[in-house]
């Protein structure tokens, strides 16, 4: 099943199967590391639920509800 990483609960995780959105936005995710295949994790989310904060690669990163819309995870 796949889901939008802007969708997600608190705790939830899964790989990364595509990332949408037009060139500017993608390719900033894409030097991010948000990359297909790689695992992500929802760690935290702010009050009104924007920005949040994923565990991906090894480190911290912090995204727009805007920005995690554009990324497709498939649970794990």
């Amino acid at each position: 099943m796949t889901k939008l990483l802007s969708e997600f609960a608190i705790g939830e995780s899964g790989k990364i199967v595509k990332v949408n959105g037009d060139g500017a936005v993608r390719r900033r995710l894409f030097d991010m590391g948000v990359t297909p295949g790689a695992t992500v994790m929802l760690r935290k989310k702010a009050p009104l639920g924007d920005p949040i904060e994923v565990n991906l690669r090894g480190y911290e990163l912090t995204l727009r509800k805007t920005e995690a819309a554009c990324v497709e995870v498939e649970l794990s």
